[in-house]
């Protein structure tokens, strides 16, 4: 899908976000300096990079002032959570700042979010005879065009920028429903019994016991 230049000189935090970007499909470079920015920009193609600010060498605000040049678009994901620091960060042209700590899923749908927005991720997603175009919110199955709601299309979507992570029920409400949802859990449940069977998909989202649902692919 994009490659993914991790900066962040906490090798725990730094390991977490490389293992859910594979997760999800994408190849990831890893730095732990500031200062080897630059070069790796020199040396290969980079989609997105997820910068921290406090960094060993040059920081992330000061290495910002030259991959702006660059055009590669920034994520600071940072412990600094000041308004101050956060205007700043995107004032100099982050397209998103995020304080740590943070959750993986949020992460992950804020990187395709950007991805988008810079076309440097494919919007279509094929899983044996389904296709889904993210963008143009169709689904197919074996060629022919399935009706799904919108509600069961955000669902989709999120599934499938999630592939192979474990999704909460209350992580896919608040993600498809939102914060103001009143509702039951069940409402997930049934969702995703409508997916599997409108998409053959029985074998692939799994049920996580007394957890929630995982997309294997």
């Amino acid at each position: 899908m994009a490659k993914i230049l991790i900066v962040d000189d906490e090798k725990a935090i730094n390991d977490l976000i490389a293992v859910n970007l594979k997760m999800v499909g994408h190849e990831y470079v890893q730095l732990y300096s500031g200062d080897q920015v630059l070069q790796t920009l020199n040396e290969a193609r980079i989609d997105l990079i997820i910068l921290d600010v406090m960094l060993p060498g040059r920081d992330g605000f000061e290495i910002m002032q030259d991959i702006m040049k660059r055009g590669v678009p920034v994520i600071f994901l940072t412990a600094r959570n000041s308004v101050t620091d956060k205007v700043f960060g995107l004032q100099i042209g982050a397209e998103d700042y995020i304080v740590k700590p943070f959750e993986a899923v949020e992460l992950i749908a804020r990187i395709h979010v950007i991805l988008r927005r810079n076309q440097k991720a494919t919007t279509e997603f094929r899983l044996d005879d389904t296709v889904v175009d993210l963008d143009k919110h169709t689904v197919t199955v074996q060629g022919q065009i399935v009706e799904i709601t919108n509600k069961e299309f955000q669902l989709l979507d999120l599934l499938v920028q999630n592939k192979n992570i474990a999704l909460s029920r209350e992580k896919i409400i608040e993600q498809t429903w939102g914060f103001d949802f009143y509702g039951e859990t069940r409402t997930v449940d049934v969702h995703i019994q409508k997916l599997r069977k409108k998409l053959n998909w029985e074998d692939r989202i799994k049920t996580v016991y007394k957890y929630g649902y995982r997309l294997e692919v």
